[in-house]
């Protein structure tokens, strides 16, 4: 296992992939990746929760061997860039990994200070903190980078409530579902032409000629791929989810009334899928009121479909209605925010991007420089993210018990900073802030 130049693989036992089925040992390598900001502070409590529930839950015959692997800053400073080829190669022979939050640039700036996120105009020092270490030329993203490389088309997001968090939709006690969100094409794929530009132009004189539309002269142009192969892979992933965990229903989302051949293509190919690979164990809703009368089988899981601005509504006013979702990339982007608004933000909820055979766990939300080193922050979002990749690898026990852990945790007002906040601004008696670390042992001591 020497094949690496940074990356040192430690003892332990390599997961592998056997007819498109997990195979871990007792002992499995995970690579992580702390991230950049408060990846620093957050990385350390998941772990030891994660360590806590494994040892509490099989009595020390199974243990994580971890595996740093490098991006970001770190990256950088090893390999002179933010994200390695030696990284992304250390994840795909790992097969599994979790990740704290990575600097993404937004602005114009040709350069980002990945200690402090500054951006500017040139490299060396950086102009606000003044660190000589931490300065890259401007990059896309790391985040969507690795999706990308390692094709993680999957981008999954449970979203639920927890009792004790102050949440500001009057239903958030019924939401409890996931969302299964296409990591590659739609606008991840897509191609964005300047207003202007030559191939602005050729596509603007290229529509007005095949089918007599007339777009604007003046108008930038966007062209977004939606395909048959990485609808179906996800729908698949997002129906075998279903069934394997029981769960009443799959819900299509798609803007179809109006982009019929993308988004309406979306939606056929889906129900395509499901007749196809689960038609034995599916019933959408057509057959449901029109042969079944409205009586669901035992067993059977119903296949239905929602245009994506009504969902939005009926997810605050109707959320048990849903158990899980599967949309293209950008409405799922919206979707996945909205919804862990409903529940209160908690940590902006946890994430994971799944492919066929490599699997990554997330924090989904920022770096939030100017406080790290602090202990402050909510590791909630890393922790529940662990939470996924303890199912994900067959160790529900573990999971259960970190689950456990953390709904006494806040129920018991044992809360960061951002939670105590909302639940003493809501007048509630016996709320104890504590420190990053200090809400982790919170978690183990309640497992």
């Amino acid at each position: 296992m020497s094949q690496f130049q940074h990356v040192k693989i430690p003892k332990g036992d390599l997961i592998q992939v056997r007819d498109g089925k997990l195979q871990v040992g007792n002992h499995p390598i995970i690579g992580k990746l702390r991230g950049d900001g408060i990846g620093l502070d957050i990385f350390p409590a998941a772990e030891a929760v994660v360590d806590a529930a494994v040892d509490k839950a099989y009595g020390g015959k199974r243990k994580i061997a971890w595996c740093p692997v490098y991006c970001g800053l770190e990256g950088l400073n090893r390999y002179g860039e933010v994200l390695p080829q030696e990284s992304i190669d250390a994840i795909t022979h790992l097969k599994v990994a979790i990740k704290g939050p990575f600097t993404t640039p937004i602005g114009e700036e040709t350069h980002v200070c990945l200690h402090c996120a500054h951006q500017q105009y040139q490299g060396g020092a950086c102009e606000k903190c003044g660190k000589q270490d931490g300065v890259a030329k401007r990059f896309r993203s790391i985040n969507v980078g690795l999706r990308q490389k390692m094709d993680l088309y999957a981008c999954v997001r449970p979203v639920r409530y927890f009792e004790g968090v102050p949440a500001p939709n009057r239903y958030a006690q019924q939401v409890n579902f996931i969302i299964f969100r296409e990591n590659t094409e739609d606008v991840y794929a897509g191609h964005d032409f300047e207003r202007g530009s030559e191939v602005a132009e050729a596509i603007i004189a290229l529509i007005k000629e095949k089918t007599g539309r007339q777009i604007r002269p003046d108008s930038g142009i966007g062209v977004k791929p939606i395909s048959v192969t990485g609808t179906k892979r996800l729908v698949r992933r997002a129906l075998d989810w279903a069934v394997r965990n029981k769960l009443p229903s799959v819900t299509l989302v798609h803007k179809g009334n109006i982009m019929k051949f993308t988004e309406g293509s979306f939606c056929k190919w889906g129900y395509e899928l499901a007749a196809e690979e689960f038609g034995d164990v599916t019933v959408t809703e057509k057959k449901l009121w029109e042969e079944l009368d409205g009586k669901m089988p035992a067993g059977r899981v119903l296949l239905k479909d929602r245009i994506a601005d009504s969902i939005f509504q009926q997810i605050q006013t109707r959320p048990g209605e849903y158990s899980v979702l599967a949309l293209p990339n950008l409405n799922g982007d919206y979707l996945s925010d909205a919804a862990i608004a409903l529940v209160g933000g908690l940590g902006l909820g946890p994430g994971a991007n799944i492919g066929d055979e490599v699997a990554m766990f997330e924090a989904t939300h920022g770096t939030a420089p100017k406080y790290t080193g602090q202990n402050k922050v909510n590791p909630g979002s890393l922790i529940l993210s662990a939470e996924m990749m303890l199912r994900h690898m067959g160790w529900p026990e573990a999971a259960e018990l970190i689950m456990r852990g953390m709904a006494k945790a806040i129920k018991d007002g044992q809360v960061t900073y951002d939670l105590a906040r909302l639940m003493k601004a809501e007048g509630r008696k016996g709320v104890t802030e504590v420190s990053c670390s200090g809400f982790g042992q919170a978690i183990i001591e309640r497992m």
